[in-house]
């Protein structure tokens, strides 16, 4: 059976943390597998139950997780593949349930600075409805006989064009998220959503920093299971795909000499913090801390820069809003004053 759709990142956090209770308690990795599988939704207790059954065959949990397709991220898959070979399985998957939970976190952040501007566009929608409505029941007698003002000029006016509105509106919606939809695929895929959004100054630097901050903290699980630099690259490279850094350049110039701090910096898409880091963890001996360290550094700064971005956009659709009332305002007043002018006349 092919699994296409990914684990929703709370859940699998949930999931990842209790299996690491588990296994630090002396469960075996088995019994603990069944025992979440009761637990997930039934849209992921296929997927959960394949893991189980590959599990009872004698497969390694991270081969078990891959055979359920793209239920789990790469990240997750390799991670869990270097606990497996180093023997650190409940302190991979506890870490990793950690991670999964800061990432959770700035997402929800994100979506609460949104709360605001979304509220503020269903009203100004509702708004335009309403007035739309309403237009119907007013006619012009001087110029057009039983014939319904256009108040907002669109062309739409009463049950009729509400009707229509609507539609519109539905329309742009059900756009909007296959817009959504496809705009994070691109930007997974490097491709040209992430070279539109990466240079903008505050959605694009909340952007650059929650991938900083997910490279380093991938980066900091592989250090701390002591994996070489080409390991710890490539699992750097499956959540942050839009950091420039090829493995094996990484590690033919480590072989030449050259440090990882080194290797990063000639890459150009490391911010100077993060190289400073590796440099301190490199000469103290002490890297997965520091990247540690950095992570939470550009967690915050990603939360701040993406709230800021909700911020700036509740000020645009308040801008629409504004205008949108100044627009209508401005035709009914023109209406009435011309309809005096007509009487005085």
């Amino acid at each position: 059976m092919s699994f296409t759709a990914q684990m929703p990142t709370k859940l699998l956090a949930e999931i990842l943390g209790r299996m690491a209770l588990s296994l630090a308690a002396g469960i075996g990795v088995r019994r603990a597998w069944k025992g979440e599988v009761e637990r997930v939704p039934r849209r992921w207790r296929g997927a959960m139950e394949t893991v189980g059954q590959a599990l009872g065959a004698g497969e390694s949990l991270s081969e078990a997780m891959a055979l359920a397709g793209e239920t789990f991220p790469p990240l997750i898959r390799g991670m869990v593949s270097v606990g497996d070979r180093t023997g650190h399985e409940a302190e991979t998957l506890r870490e990793l349930a950690r991670m999964l939970d800061q990432v959770e976190r700035t997402r929800r952040a994100f979506v609460r600075g949104l709360v605001w501007p979304g509220f503020q566009l269903a009203i100004a929608i509702l708004v335009i409805g309403f007035l739309i409505w309403v237009a119907g029941g007013i006619r012009d007698e001087q110029n057009k006989p039983n014939k319904p003002i256009d108040i907002l000029g669109f062309g739409l006016v009463g049950s009729a064009g509400l009707a229509a509105y609507l539609s519109i509106v539905a329309f742009l919606a059900i756009a909007g998220v296959v817009a959504g939809r496809m705009a994070v695929a691109s930007w997974r895929r490097n491709g040209i959503v992430r070279r539109v959004v990466s240079p903008l100054p505050v959605i694009g630097a909340a952007a650059r920093a929650a991938e900083a901050a997910a490279w380093c903290r991938a980066a900091s699980l592989a250090s701390a299971a002591g994996l070489d630099a080409g390991t710890l690259v490539r699992l750097g490279a499956t959540v942050a795909p839009g950091i420039p850094l090829d493995a094996d350049r990484v590690e033919r110039r480590l072989r030449e000499g050259a440090t990882l701090a080194d290797t990063l910096r000639e890459s150009g898409g490391f911010p100077p913090t993060l190289i400073e880091g590796v440099i301190t963890g490199e000469l103290t001996g002490n890297t997965a801390e520091v990247l540690d360290r950095l992570a939470g550094d550009y967690d915050e700064e990603a939360r701040q820069k993406f709230e800021a971005s909700a911020q700036v956009a509740g000020f645009v659709i308040w801008g629409l809003v504004a205008a949108l009332i100044t627009l209508v305002i401005f035709r009914i007043f023109s209406f009435y004053v011309g309809a005096i002018q007509a009487l005085a006349r």
